[in-house]
């Protein structure tokens, strides 16, 4: 009921009571045009419609895909802007990308803003666990069902996080990169299959992986290799090994992308 974008036409309507006098006086109902200048639970309505505005404006914009979580929108923008580089299809400008903290967070994100007049999209990461919800989700009414992306459907496999979109050697060298790991301590497509031959999930496998080196490695997190990887956006160019299949797959995932809106 309250218009974010005409606070000032709001007014405070209170019951006002006199405690400065031995014993209360009821002074009746007052309204305000001063709706700043008032006690703080009369302006909570207006901090929470203002709080709601400022979140729409810093997250989500008119064409918002939801992702789960930070590395995501940077694997993703880094991909995009190799393909731009090499006059491929690269992700629209009017795309926001915006990290929804897992798959189990979309289905409330998408109550609370969809009724906002933007168009929402949805890529998940499917694992053993998830590829239940991710159906969940694509028969659900809040969404229709091509808007709803996962990442197995761009990599060839049946579980898969955004890493996948990665040839497994690129992500190697990805990792070494990042992390510095040399000598002994250098990854290998051979070692990172052998750290966890259980799952086709490139982040899975490293995880494993990196359990098993010194402390004096950081542990192995989402976001250190994609922050890298925006920050070294050379790494994408060329034509050595895994690139061209790297930007394949990422050209179809932005496609896609691209026609949800």
């Amino acid at each position: 009921m309250v218009d974010p974008d005409h606070l000032t036409s709001a007014r405070i309507v209170e019951d006002k009571v006199d405690i400065s006098k031995p014993r209360p006086v009821a002074m009746g109902t007052k309204v305000r045009a001063d709706v700043l200048n008032t006690d703080p639970d009369s302006i909570f309505p207006l901090q929470g419609a203002l709080g709601y505005e400022i979140t729409q404006t810093l997250f989500v914009g008119k064409n918002t895909l939801l992702v789960e979580g930070p590395s995501d929108i940077l694997y993703i923008k880094a991909l995009a802007a190799a393909l731009a580089r090499r006059g491929r299809v690269g992700l629209e400008p009017k795309i926001v990308l915006c990290p929804c903290g897992g798959i189990g967070n979309i289905r409330p994100f998408v109550s609370l803003f969809g009724g906002q007049s933007l168009k929402l999209g949805v890529l998940a990461d499917v694992s053993k666990g998830q590829k239940r919800e991710v159906e969940r989700l694509r028969e659900s009414e809040i969404l229709r069902v091509s808007s709803v992306l996962s990442a197995d459907q761009f990599t060839g496999k049946a579980e898969a996080d955004t890493e996948d979109l990665f040839a497994p050697g690129l992500f190697v060298e990805l990792l070494n990169r990042a992390y510095a790991l040399e000598g002994d301590q250098a990854l290998t497509e051979d070692k990172l299959e052998a750290a966890d031959p259980s799952t086709p999930r490139l982040v899975e496998k490293a995880k494993a992986y990196f359990r098993c080196l010194p402390d004096s490695i950081p542990t192995f997190d989402h976001y250190r290799p994609a922050e890298w990887l925006i920050e070294n956006p050379s790494f994408l160019d060329g034509d050595r090994r895994g690139i061209a299949q790297t930007l394949d797959r990422a050209e179809a995932l932005t496609t896609a992308i691209n026609s949800l809106f």
